[in-house]
């Protein structure tokens, strides 16, 4: 890493964000951070510091990270420009390469890295984490955001309370890129979401790289969640992406029974609705599985929205892979469906596969799916017509439900309000 000069109240700096969810919430930290020691966000032609949080979980993203790195190079000729996050943990080396300018910082010592240039008093009267957080760094910059809350929010705010992930999927290199899982001290995020609330956040995003595996203590994710609607009664809950085999009977009866402060909508990744393709991209669980998981949700919580990501052109996936896939897809009624063509990781066991699927399979395949989801997404819409559900006014024009589709505001109503609105 190359040396850096004191920071300076007045530091200009940009944030270009690539990849997950996630990695939005800790660009965000990364923000918060600067602005509360006085920095200024600026455009990447002006900037002292251009950070880059990178996104490596397809050979797509990793292309695009490259570009993104250059083009921050190019837009100022004396920025500093930080690298950070999944690519650049997975291959370093060849972002130090790109230029004299590059610094780049592993993830876990980024809050220390900006602390040094001029972050100071960024852990404020934090206490020591009491859980798995206090083993690394992995929310040290969530923590010095949240000791920061106050002023003016987005309506929806996203809190990150996991990070790693101790799958392995056979596509994916983000278990090597981010490590084993590890948890955020629960007494943290009850304060953070407490704060948040009380400055007028109305709904809370619980975020991380593999969620349902948040443990803190005797806290798994549907007792952390009971906790929160307590220390933040005007706000509600939404649980970000969730692989299947974590929702348990705990978290289902917490949605249940929470009168919508937990949204019913879920993000289960399904993948492929193939067994044989699930288990090739070691993936725990079988279609069946999901689907009777699909079932269980529905029957304890009538009116549930659920949406998918579904990989199409997985190596070795046959015609027949794939119309069970269309058939899982069908039977489960998703809202919405976000269709990825498969794009080889280098460094993963599926890139190395001699069964690539042709593009323009899995092009024709992506047309047939996100057709099929389209179709299922008019369908569930029609289901809701005549329900009330409580919508998160996020402008003037816009309000997002609890089962997430965007419907006119109301009229008078204010962003950040909670109202019924008719489907």
């Amino acid at each position: 890493m190359h040396s850096t000069d004191a920071f300076e109240a007045g530091l200009r700096f940009s944030i270009v964000n690539l990849g997950c969810k996630v990695n939005r919430v800790e660009s965000d930290e990364v923000a918060s951070m600067l602005l509360g020691s006085g920095g200024i966000e600026a455009d990447p032609s002006s900037a002292d510091l251009i950070v880059v949080n990178t996104c490596t979980v397809t050979g797509e993203a990793e292309k695009k990270t490259r570009k993104a790195v250059r083009h921050a190079l190019r837009a100022s000729d004396d920025a500093r420009v930080v690298v950070t996050g999944c690519a650049s943990a997975i291959d370093p080396a060849t972002y130090e390469a790109m230029g004299e300018r590059v610094d780049v910082v592993p993830r876990l010592s980024l809050h220390d890295y900006l602390t040094g240039i001029g972050a100071h008093g960024a852990q404020g009267d934090r206490e020591p984490a009491s859980c798995a957080a206090k083993a690394d760094r992995s929310f040290a910059l969530s923590d010095a955001a949240a000791a920061r809350v106050g002023g003016s929010f987005p309506t929806r705010v996203p809190v990150k309370i996991q990070d790693g992930c101790d799958n392995a999927c056979t596509f994916c290199i983000v278990h090597v890129a981010r490590g084993r899982s590890r948890s955020r001290d629960a007494a943290a995020v009850e304060r953070e979401v407490s704060a948040l609330g009380a400055a007028g956040v109305r709904e809370i995003v619980l975020s991380g790289i593999n969620l349902g595996r948040y443990r803190c203590g005797d806290a798994g994710l549907a007792t952390l969640a009971e906790r929160l609607l307590s220390c933040a009664p005007e706000t509600r809950l939404r649980i970000s992406s969730i692989e299947p085999q974590s929702v348990d009977d705990a978290l289902i009866e917490v949605m249940a029974t929470s009168g919508g402060r937990v949204c019913r909508h879920l993000h289960l990744p399904l993948q492929s609705g193939s067994t044989r393709i699930l288990r090739q991209m070691a993936r725990p669980y079988s279609a069946q599985r999901f689907a009777g998981l699909v079932d269980r949700l529905r029957a304890r919580i009538p009116g549930i929205a659920l949406s998918t990501d579904v990989i199409v052109g997985f190596p070795g996936e046959t015609d027949a892979d794939f119309a069970s896939t269309c058939d899982v897809v069908r039977t489960c009624g998703f809202s919405k469906l976000h269709v990825f063509r498969y794009s080889p990781r280098r460094g993963t066991p599926a890139a190395a596969r001699g069964d690539q699927v042709p593009s323009a399979v899995k092009i024709e395949r992506a047309h047939m799916l996100e057709a099929l989801g389209a179709e299922l997404r008019a369908q569930d819409r029609a289901s809701r017509a005549g329900t009330v559900e409580l919508a998160l006014v996020e402008s003037h024009a816009r309000a997002t439900t609890e089962s997430y589709y965007g419907v006119p505001a109301p009229e008078g109503a204010n962003a950040g309000d909670l109202v019924e609105v008719l489907m």
